[in-house]
């Protein structure tokens, strides 16, 4: 079993409030989920409206499937997100877990 984990911080520009930020969160992490059949959490900065720390997870039997599903993830949500800007990204596999 290989476990794929993504660590995504994206900034928000625009968000004026917390329920701005809540609201890219629930549109991001639910048009994933439906797209890549991933795992995804805020996983940091909780309190900064300007700042969205994500958290992806996948379960695959090969770790080349799952670096390439978080990959194309994180392509994803680059592409689909003009307000947001990536500022940075993880992967990590994990194998034999």
């Amino acid at each position: 079993m290989h476990v794929g984990l993504c660590r995504i911080q994206l900034r928000l520009a625009e968000s004026g409030s917390l329920k701005d930020k809540r609201q890219v969160f629930r549109s991001v992490s639910s048009r994933v989920r439906g797209r890549f059949n991933v795992s995804v959490a805020e996983v940091d900065d909780n309190e900064n409206r300007r700042l969205l720390t994500l958290g992806i997870c996948c379960v695959s039997n090969n770790s080349r499937h799952a670096n390439e599903m978080l990959s194309k993830a994180v392509d994803y949500i680059q592409s689909m997100r003009l307000d947001a800007e990536l500022l940075d990204y993880e992967l990590e596999i994990m194998s034999g877990v």
